[in-house]
């Protein structure tokens, strides 16, 4: 039997794929920075009629302001400061009331000795390196400078245990001097509220110096730091009942 020859089936023509078009690159949006955040750096200096006025409602609220730390003396001030590194004024003075009832000289701390002392000021930090300072400072100031608190930043500077800030607070109170001594508060002050702005206490220290007024120098450095110690506080300022927050820098006030 003769083969039927049997047509090719026609070939389905291709289909031509889709050309698919790049997809454009979405250009990433420009990085603000969040509401709040403007750098202090930004902001307008503040003038010498702003600064006069801030401390002039400074001193009205609180005209002698004092210090918190208990003493009876220069000595027994130096000694407060040297003890209150990275320590509170509250926990020292608990310290101190004993121990200056006992120990309100330098002999008389040499005389108390390091071991009795550790037993007065073992609830503040750091106490064994502290006790050790002061029995140092209190046997320099007996054979360098007759048993009395030197009068200068530098020679304070020189006793064991004291830096910048113990030699600002012990001139300023002891002495009168018109120092700026820069602590946590004060350094945080200086930087929130854009009065002083620095990277490092010293930056803030020179700026206050150079910003605020000779008549206000004196108490200047008990208003910031009891400023920073129970308004502006660090994590939780309390910006509605701040004396200055109608001339406060910070981006981020709730007022």
């Amino acid at each position: 039997m003769a083969k039927i020859p049997r047509k090719p089936a026609p070939r389905k023509a291709p289909v031509p794929k889709k050309k698919t078009k790049a997809a454009a690159a979405k250009p990433k949006p420009a990085k603000t920075s969040a509401p709040g955040r403007k750098s202090l750096k930004a902001t307008s200096p503040w003038t010498p009629a702003e600064v006069h006025e801030v401390f002039s409602r400074f001193r009205k609220a609180n005209p002698e302001p004092k210090g918190e730390l208990e003493h009876v003396n220069p000595f027994t001030l130096l000694v407060a400061v040297v003890l209150s590194a990275q320590a509170t004024d509250a926990g020292v003075n608990k310290a101190t009331r004993a121990l200056f009832e006992v120990a309100d000289t330098p002999q008389k701390m040499l005389d108390l000795g390091e071991e009795r002392l550790r037993d007065y000021i073992k609830t503040i930090g750091l106490y064994r390196t502290k006790a050790k300072n002061v029995i140092a400072l209190s046997a320099k100031l007996l054979s360098d400078f007759g048993g009395e608190v030197p009068r200068t930043r530098a020679e304070i500077e020189s006793l064991p245990g004291a830096g910048r800030k113990t030699a600002n607070v012990v001139l300023n109170m002891a002495f009168g001097e018109h120092t700026m001594a820069v602590d946590t508060h004060v350094f945080r002050v200086g930087n929130r509220t854009g009065l002083a702005p620095g990277k490092t206490p010293l930056e803030v220290e020179l700026g206050l110096e150079k910003l605020i007024p000779p008549q206000f120098m004196l108490h200047a450095h008990h208003w910031l730091i009891l400023h920073g110690r129970y308004t502006c506080l660090a994590r939780k300022p309390r910006c509605e009942l701040c004396l200055i927050n109608d001339l406060c820098r910070w981006p981020e006030k709730t007022v």
